[in-house]
């Protein structure tokens, strides 16, 4: 596909997606300058809300990838960033709207950061409307592709909100979140991860160069794809146990359901949800880079790999010394090990590409995946009822 004209991914409907997901690691890049020009800003944004109330509620929000994008970032945050200043929390749009007075807390001084592709959403921008009405103080930054979206509109000119633009190419035209996905999760990374700036930068160039990979070993995915296989599963633990959701719903996405997909993590997958596995599902497992927790990804591969029941179980990441499964394993070179809420980005990558193939075998159009219109690029249809304390 990577290698196609845009003619030839024209006729297959793939044209926007496909180009959409490769040119991820360019993307990443730019995102890594974006934040390195607004640093000063969104330090000086950050340390005032500090300096007034101390410690505060970061609430991570979006909506279908877009609430994927904080369960992925915020296990790795809940160590990594500065935990003297921001309590992470990860909670969908579409909980906060239907059931606020669960989540929001009237006298908790909170920072709501707003993932959007489109900024358009009804729960998008309901969630800020009701945290308006609830939080006494209340702080919004919009991580946003749309500089004309709502979100990014509501703040212009608002002290108490800071808009983080993604670069413009990560606004995606086609059907699934892509660019826009992972785009939003480095952005978030750079902005609360306490490493340095020098060690950021590293990391962004070792994520491009496996995102690079990725597109590079087409013909081995589309090896994979080429199981016979009517289920897919996702599994993963920590930050990998968040973006195995998202990679689920790519599959789902852009088969339009063609074909089954279920994600879990890497323990959670035994307590039923293996009742899943059978002679037409293919199994990944995000491996973890942390010591103790990888332990428990090698476990559910040999796990499955022994039941001989599943065509393929893969794990997908980085090998390690002395601690790798001795089945297939997708790996990404790199001469360090990255951290995982990192790794996350070319992990989805390989998720994204084995969706766009699946979906071209299934006979579906990835652009344009849902044949009956029901499920949309940006959601219609919800109604947002009036919310009053």
């Amino acid at each position: 596909m990577f290698s196609k004209t845009d003619a030839e991914l024209k006729d297959l409907g793939a044209v926007i997606t496909t180009r959409e997901i490769q040119q991820q690691p360019q993307l990443w890049e730019e995102t890594l300058s974006i934040y390195q020009n607004k640093k000063e800003e969104i330090e000086a944004f950050l340390d005032k809300i500090y300096q007034r109330f101390g410690k505060v509620k970061v609430i991570f929000t979006g909506a279908g990838t877009s609430a994927y994008v904080g369960n992925t970032v915020m296990p790795y945050l809940r160590k990594h960033g500065d935990r003297n200043k921001y309590d992470f929390e990860a909670i969908d749009t579409t909980k906060i709207v239907s059931t606020p007075e669960d989540y929001l807390e009237e006298d908790t001084p909170t920072i709501l950061v707003s993932f959007a592709r489109s900024g358009n959403s009804p729960e998008s921008v309901a969630t800020v409307e009701i945290a308006k009405k609830i939080v006494k103080h209340l702080y919004q930054m919009a991580i946003t592709c749309a500089p004309s979206g709502h979100l990014a509109k509501d703040l212009e000119g608002d002290e108490t909100g800071l808009i983080l633009l993604m670069p413009a190419r990560s606004l995606d035209q086609g059907f699934a979140m892509t660019g826009s996905f992972s785009c939003m999760a480095l952005a978030t990374l750079l902005v609360f991860d306490t490493l340095d700036d020098e060690k950021k930068a590293q990391n962004v160039k070792a994520i491009a160069k496996m995102g690079e990979s990725v597109i590079e070993r087409e013909d081995q995915i589309q090896k994979l794809v080429d199981t016979d296989f009517d289920r897919i599963t996702y599994i993963g633990s920590g930050a990998l146990g968040g973006l195995a959701e998202e990679a689920r719903l790519k599959i789902l996405e852009l088969t339009a359901g063609k074909v089954a997909a279920l994600f879990d993590t890497s323990m959670g997958l035994r307590h039923g949800p293996k009742s899943f596995l059978d002679d037409k599902t293919i199994v990944f497992d995000f491996v973890s880079n942390n010591t103790y927790t990888r332990q428990y990804d090698l476990d559910i591969l040999d796990e499955i790999k022994n039941d001989e029941i599943v065509p393929l179980v893969m794990g997908v990441g980085q090998e390690k010394a002395g601690q790798n499964f001795d089945g297939k394993f997708f790996s990404f070179e790199n001469k360090d090990l990255l951290p995982d809420a990192y790794l996350a980005l070319p992990d989805i990558m390989f998720g994204q590409t084995i969706a766009l193939l699946t979906s071209v075998k299934v006979g579906n159009t990835p652009d344009t995946p849902s044949p009956t219109g029901t499920v949309n690029r940006v959601v219609k249809g919800v109604t947002i009822h009036e919310f009053s304390k």
